[in-house]
């Protein structure tokens, strides 16, 4: 069996008592950094082998998985923080497992843009997840296509991106379009801050952005 394992995004509390299981039963765990895992790993007393699997080598490494896997070994991912695919790695191995009808589960658990679409006071009875955009290639056409979405948007920023980011929605959706920014999610600093996107910019334009960020944007009306 694979196992898809949510790890928390903040508060260490979050980790569930069937997650602590599953990764303590395994007999391998991948996961993106072995140094952030080791500390989640340690906390719980689980002592199972890890190794690193991240964007950089899984596509060199998904065939060792999978022969383990065929040969009846218990395998379990996780990210650094959250709900493994979600912006983090780990598809290859799913798509590979779907196409050689291997056994997979993921376990319900954290995951950043959940919490942040309940928080920001927008329908969240259709919503669109979108993630990080892209860096450069594409940015533009991504932000023109979704300029006519009728459904919340969610996405996902580092605080150097930010104010970009802000600036790129500000020109695509105006300026007073309603949106909700959450940051440090379960962490002893999290903020939730709703209003325009002017009034989001006005207020880092006095403060520099510190944390992972979830913009959750109104659709068009």
């Amino acid at each position: 069996m694979l196992y898809f394992v949510p790890t928390p995004i903040g508060n260490l509390a979050d980790m569930t008592y069937r997650g602590v299981d599953v990764l303590k039963a395994v007999s391998l765990i991948l996961c993106e950094d072995t140094r952030v895992s080791g500390k989640l790993l340690k906390h719980y007393d689980i002592e199972t082998p890890m190794r690193a699997y991240h964007q950089h080598n899984e596509h060199q490494i998904t065939k060792s998985i999978e022969d383990k896997l065929k040969n009846g070994e218990d395998i379990a991912v996780i990210s650094d923080a959250g709900t493994p695919l979600i912006s983090d790695p780990g598809f290859l191995l799913a798509r590979k497992c779907a196409e050689l009808k291997l056994s997979v589960t993921c376990l319900p658990g954290p995951t950043a843009f959940v919490p942040a679409l309940v928080c920001s006071g927008l329908p969240t009875d259709k919503f669109v997840f979108e993630g990080f955009l892209p860096p450069k290639k594409g940015r533009q056409k991504r932000l023109q296509f979704l300029n006519n979405e009728t459904r919340t948007m969610v996405f996902y920023e580092s605080p150097h991106k930010l104010i970009k980011t802000l600036n790129d929605f500000k020109t695509t959706f105006g300026k007073d379009r309603p949106i909700s920014l959450s940051r440090e999610i379960s962490k002893m600093f999290e903020e939730i801050r709703h209003g325009t996107v002017e009034d989001i910019l006005e207020y880092y334009a006095e403060r520099k952005p510190k944390g992972e960020f979830v913009i959750t944007v109104k659709g068009l009306d």
